[in-house]
């Protein structure tokens, strides 16, 4: 008993030497999203991916918060549950982990995005909104009234400045 237990023992390190020898193997783990129409933005658990179409590595399997959005469409927001594949189970992640090569799993998602109903905007309530928001624009640190910004000479240069003419209060003294 104990000389097979030896073997066994002695059998397993040479193929864990073996595998380290040769490089373990890897498991590489993607989404490929698409959506119609493309170019939307995809968010996996509140980060920003990418644009459609994208791939994205991921290391764990199981629930992820998906949102996909696009000006114009009606945003996609749920969960999108990812199943491992049976060489990922547990035992036998672990020797797809150790063999040597290189192992994809890859997952293709399709959304398809419904376009948002026209609507049609009235005049005075944008115009009430822009003069309501004028205010905010004008009290910012950077942003002044165009009144108190200096004018520019072009032909002296970008650096030149142009004065105001001297008043007659001026002269006089």
């Amino acid at each position: 008993m104990r000389g097979l237990l030896r073997t066994s023992t002695c059998i397993f390190s040479a193929i864990a030497a073996l595998g380290l020898f040769v490089g373990c193997g890897s498991v590489t783990r993607q989404l490929q999203i698409s959506s119609d129409p493309a170019g939307a933005l995809v968010y996996l658990n509140g980060q920003e991916v990418g644009r459609t179409p994208c791939t994205v590595d991921f290391t764990w399997y199981g629930n992820y918060d998906l949102a996909v959005r696009k000006g114009g469409y009606t945003s996609l927001v749920g969960t999108q549950n990812i199943v491992a594949p049976w060489w990922q189970w547990i035992p036998l992640d672990l020797v797809a982990d150790v063999t040597p090569g290189r192992k994809v799993d890859r997952r293709y998602y399709f959304y398809s995005l419904t376009p948002l109903p026209e609507q049609g905007v009235d005049a005075e309530v944008l115009i009430d909104r822009a003069h309501s928001m004028r205010p905010l624009l004008e009290s910012g640190e950077f942003t002044r009234k165009p009144s108190t910004r200096p004018t520019t000479n072009p032909t002296a240069g970008p650096a030149a400045t142009t004065q105001a003419a001297p008043t007659t209060s001026d002269t006089q003294k």
